[in-house]
This record gives structure tokens, C-alpha cells and sequence, in this order.
């Protein structure tokens, strides 16, 4: 197998997916605009100090898929990507993921964002396999838990391995923005720094990595 593996936000997006979602939340009178903006921002900021507790974040994200049903949050996530995501979907993106596919290789997504908000993100880039933060369900509920490992930091090397269980990879290539990804990168054959954080752009140069910006 050749492997190419994406990042989602600031990556094949212009966005953030997990903070826009919590604005989105706000912006359609969901949420308690004040709490919910505070915290949405506070832990946007751990994020990129590279200090963020993926599992109390999530939980937080959560809260509110426990407080609706299924159907409900379906038709809200289709106005999150009609209002929020779609104008942020970055073509360079959908290029390099065609480049790979039409070179034969498996497409993996894999962010530390969760399942219910990157799954459909994900799909509409033509990725069906996914890797990301794992909202727990029960008898078609979310209970407001993590399962499994967060996606995070080292733990997404540790879900990639899971996922490889079995598989035999000759060649990988990892694209990011982060360096809360560098782990991922230093895994892969072939590491390309995506319109990079500063710590990461730094990284890359060091490492003699591959530096390509997507924003245009």
C-alpha cells in the first residue's frame, strides 16, 4: 500500500473546523453566546500553543450533540456546511488528493477533530476513510464521551496504527499545518508542510521537508 494521509483544519481547509463549528453554534442562537465563545476561544488557544486536553475539549464539544437527536444535528451539520465549510474547502486540496488517487494510492483523513464534524468534511473531499476523535454513541445517542484514543498529538500516530493494523505500507506521504502534527509528519516517507504554523514552518525547513501553500 502507498498511503497518503490529510489533515483537515488549515489544511485542506481555510478554517478551523471544531472552533468554526462552536461560532456556528453561537451565530444560530444554540449556545449561551457569552460561556460558549469564552471557551470555544479558550481552548482554540491551548490548541495552538500545542497544550490542548483533546479530551475535555471534546467533551465540550459534545454537550450539545447529547442534547439533540440524531436527525436533528444531520440537518444542522448540512447548514454548517452550506453557511461555514463549503466557501472554506481550499481546491488545492481536492488537487492533491486527485494527484493521489489517480496514482493508485489510499487516501486517509486523520484529524484531531471529531467524527461528527469531519466525517461529512471529509466525504465531500472524496476521503471515506477516516481517522478522528471518536464521539461516543449509545443506542443511537450521544453520550457527551471520548472513545478510543483522542486523535491528538502522539495519539494520532497510535490511531494510524491501529487503522494499519495488518496492512504492509511501502510509501506515505502526511500533509499538515500544525505542529501539533509533527509526530505524523516525522512517520511519513514523505512530509509536506502546509501553509505551516511558525513552530512547524520552522520544522520543516530544519528537516528539509517539502513547504506548499494552499491558500490561493
Amino acid at each position: 500500500m502507498k498511503l497518503a494521509l490529510f489533515d483537515l483544519d488549515h489544511t485542506l481547509l481555510n478554517t478551523d473546523s471544531d472552533h468554526s463549528w462552536g461560532e456556528f453554534l453561537v451565530n444560530e442562537g444554540l449556545v449561551d453566546p457569552v460561556h460558549h465563545r469564552a471557551m470555544n476561544d479558550k481552548f482554540y488557544e491551548d490548541y495552538k500553543k500545542g497544550q490542548l486536553d483533546p479530551y475535555a475539549y471534546n467533551e465540550f464539544v459534545f454537550q450539545f450533540l447529547t442534547q439533540h437527536d440524531h436527525d436533528y444535528l444531520t440537518e444542522l451539520h448540512q447548514l454548517f456546511m452550506q453557511k461555514v465549510i463549503r466557501p472554506q474547502m481550499r481546491p488545492e486540496g481536492f488537487k492533491a488528493i486527485q494527484r493521489h488517487k489517480d496514482a493508485g494510492h489510499e487516501i486517509v483523513g486523520i484529524t484531531a477533530t471529531s467524527d461528527f464534524i469531519t466525517a461529512p468534511i471529509f466525504r465531500e473531499f472524496g476521503i471515506t476513510e477516516i481517522i478522528a476523535t471518536n464521539a461516543e454513541v449509545v443506542d443511537v445517542k450521544y453520550t457527551g464521551k471520548v472513545t478510543n484514543i483522542a486523535c491528538y498529538q502522539q495519539g494520532k500516530l497510535t490511531r494510524l496504527e491501529q487503522w494499519l493494523a495488518g496492512r504492509d505500507v511501502t510509501e506515505s506521504w502526511a500533509y499538515s499545518d500544525s505542529i501539533n502534527d509533527r509526530f505524523l509528519l516525522e512517520h511519513a516517507d514523505h512530509a509536506i508542510a502546509v501553509n505551516p504554523d511558525d513552530r512547524l514552518e520552522a520544522l520543516a525547513k530544519e528537516q528539509g521537508w517539502e513547504i506548499q501553500d494552499w491558500s490561493i
